[in-house]
């Protein structure tokens, strides 16, 4: 077999990352309060960057992000035009080739950040936990040292809910303790607040609340140290059975078993809520609707002043510092130009939107109709992976609520009619009958997918238990709930 050797041309065209790109689609996936510090951060590292002082200023700064082209009570654009100069200009960068061209594969994921960037956890302030409540108990009791190892080391072993993790076997292991010792911690850790603490399961956790009532041999307790597993399948006919006692006193003792606490370490949880700032408002005006951006919060940049007129002294500087003032001007307009095409971007998609989902707007999630990123794409003009950067922890207030820009995309489910129903729709339904249903008897997967039927929604029953599961709605069995009968007055 003979080798050959053959040349071909072949003529590519790749968009180059440079880093001003790489920071324009940082920005772009950023939300708006990571924007705002992201803004600030930079401000602290450009002396060229600065924020107008005020907006209602008349004439504003010439340069600024938002200032007012005429000095009149008119709307004020999310930002002017930010000139350059030398063949770094701003103005020479194609942003349409920039929005449709760039790599999708291209992520910021592994990107280490600075060394003198502020860490997340900066930001929040923790509220005591499980673990600190515990031991702000024990430092209250007068314990010798083997008592204070072995319960610290207890509480170190205790899951989100409370339970510990550990058996008695694994502490003596641990700890070079023997099981007498073990089980005196452990039954001083569940002596401590809140009660059923330290249980190493559900059954454990209840009966330790049940003491602490005084309920030592009560019905309640029966069920719970021996019949766990007909109270967990609610077979209470049998539980009647075989406790000997009728129906209704086997109804209100599980009523009573109800208001206990399964999990006591949950209300001690560190987990934030997180509350949700939109980065745009679509409001309703008639019967229109108008889209407004929300820049709260937003610094309005601007270049400094005062540095642009040392520039133009040309004896004021020497080589070094004036290539340095060039330098962090360009990064400047940059970043000035980069934030305004964000924003603009942001109310395309939007406006985009509100094109196609604008039954939603009107009428509520069950209007809901079937979305892609292709389609706001086309519709734009610009690369789906841009789309889904725009779309990335953005929110949008709408009459409706407040929903994430990503929840307006859905996939499509064929009815027998053969149109179109968004999946948001059929989780919207489905929630609202589980919602409506009775509680003594519940809506079964099947029997909903009945019923999304008789309303023109195809689905199946095990697309309806995917569903409900998405929407953490719990089966059939566990949403039946207990009825007490109450005896009638004579």
């Amino acid at each position: 077999m003979a080798l050959e050797l053959k040349q071909s041309l072949k003529l590519t065209q790749k968009l180059v990352m440079t880093p001003q790109l790489r920071q324009a689609i940082k920005l772009l996936q950023l939300g708006r309060l990571e924007l705002s510090d992201t803004l600030r951060a930079e401000m602290e590292q450009n002396p060229m960057l600065e924020e107008v002082p005020s907006l209602k200023e008349e004439g504003g700064h010439p340069e600024a992000l938002s200032a007012t082209e005429e000095h009149q009570a008119a709307e004020i654009p999310v930002t002017t035009q930010v000139g350059g100069d030398g063949p770094a200009s701003i103005g020479e960068v194609n942003w349409d080739d920039y929005a449709n061209n760039f790599d999708a594969d291209f992520s910021f994921a592994r990107e280490a950040p600075p060394a003198d960037a502020p860490s997340q956890f900066d930001f929040i302030s923790a509220t005591p936990g499980l673990t600190a409540h515990l031991q702000w108990q024990l430092t209250h009791l007068q314990l010798d040292e083997l008592d204070r190892q072995l319960t610290e080391f207890i509480i170190g072993n205790l899951d989100g809910h409370g339970f510990l993790e550990l058996s008695l076997a694994e502490i003596c292991t641990s700890c070079n303790c023997s099981e007498e010792e073990a089980e005196g911690a452990l039954r001083l850790v569940q002596s401590l607040d809140p009660a059923g603490i330290g249980a190493r399961d559900l059954r454990e956790s209840l009966l330790l609340q049940l003491d602490r009532l005084d309920e030592e041999d009560t019905l309640s307790v029966r069920i719970v140290e021996n019949h766990m597993d007909l109270l967990e399948s609610r077979n209470y006919v049998q539980l009647a059975r075989e406790l000997g006692v009728n129906q209704q006193r086997v109804l209100e003792a599980v009523v009573h078993i109800q208001q206990l606490n399964p999990y006591p370490g949950n209300e001690f949880s560190n987990e934030q809520i997180n509350y949700v700032s939109p980065d745009v408002y679509v409001i309703r005006v008639g019967d229109d609707f108008v889209i407004q951006l929300n820049d709260d919060g937003l610094p309005s940049l601007c270049l400094s002043e005062e540095y642009l007129n040392l520039l133009k002294k040309k004896q004021a500087l020497n080589s070094q510092s004036r290539a340095f003032l060039l330098e962090n001007k360009r990064n400047a307009e940059w970043i000035i130009k980069s934030v305004e095409q964000r924003q603009r971007t942001i109310y395309k998609v939007v406006e985009s939107l509100l094109k196609f989902q604008r039954d939603f707007f009107e009428q509520g999630p069950l209007a809901m109709k079937p979305l892609v990123l292709r389609d706001v794409a086309e519709d734009i003009g610009m690369h789906e992976s841009t789309i889904s950067r725009v779309t990335s922890n953005k929110y949008v207030h709408t009459p409706q609520g407040i929903y994430e820009l990503k929840f307006f995309f859905n996939a499509a489910i064929t009815n027998a009619d053969g149109n179109a129903v968004g999946a948001e729709a059929i989780k919207t339904r489905i929630r609202q009958l589980v919602n409506g249903e009775n509680p003594a008897k519940p809506l079964s997967d099947n029997r909903i997918s009945e019923l999304l039927a008789q309303e023109d929604m195809q689905v199946a029953r095990r697309t309806v238990a995917k569903y409900r599961e998405q929407m953490k709605i719990l089966p059939v069995k566990h949403r039946r709930q207990t009825v007490v009968a109450r005896e009638k007055t004579s």
